[in-house]
């Protein structure tokens, strides 16, 4: 990793990013930035904002930094991390939108607790989410959708846009692929996806 310093950084403990990036700008998270093609791809779209990418595989974030070094983009910094900790390293209302894009399902009901769209991942959202921030949520896996609707009127947030069928176009300002999304869509799979505004 040594030869993507500035790409992969250390954890900020208590937050602090606009000092990472030397600037004042709204900061989009990944959780979990698999190969990197969507924060990548994102970033380059949109240089006035900035973006952290979050993975806990090293080997998987290793190429996640080439695709960033190869895009020439500044506007991101990735993090080997662990999401559960998330609120240890961003400050209360810094982020302004999460992406959580194909992640693992955990279709065993004893291993609820461990979905990224749980209630209890969503209080760690909202504490470090502006007033009005968002969260993104696109998956290939239905019962996991199913149960993070669920989720998210429990957690009495505000869904949009909600579709079981996300169209090859991609949402309106937001046609970025992941690389599971374009493998899933050459299988024919049906992509969900939905906007999730945290009051």
């Amino acid at each position: 990793m040594l030869e993507f310093a500035g790409i992969v950084v250390a954890p900020r403990p208590g937050g602090g990013w606009a000092g990472e990036f030397g600037r004042p700008a709204p900061l989009h998270v990944e959780l979990g930035v698999g190969k990197g093609t969507f924060i990548s791809e994102l970033a380059a779209r949109e240089p006035g904002f900035d973006f952290v990418g979050i993975e806990a595989q090293p080997e998987v974030l290793y190429q996640a930094a080439k695709k960033v070094m190869a895009r020439e983009v500044r506007n991101v910094r990735l993090l080997d991390f662990d999401v559960s900790g998330i609120v240890d390293i961003f400050a209360p209302g810094e982020v302004s939108r999460l992406y959580i894009n194909f992640c693992d399902p955990w279709p065993k009901k004893r291993h609820a607790k461990r979905r990224l769209t749980d209630g209890r991942f969503l209080e760690k959202y909202r504490a470090i989410l502006v007033a009005g921030g968002e969260l993104f949520f696109k998956t290939d896996n239905a019962a996991l959708f199913a149960f993070s609707l669920e989720e998210f009127a429990q957690a009495g947030l505000e869904v949009r846009n909600v579709t079981s069928d996300l169209p090859a176009g991609g949402a309106a300002g937001e046609d970025v692929m992941t690389e599971y999304e374009q493998r899933f869509r050459a299988l024919g799979l049906r992509i969900n996806r939905c906007e999730v505004v945290f009051p």
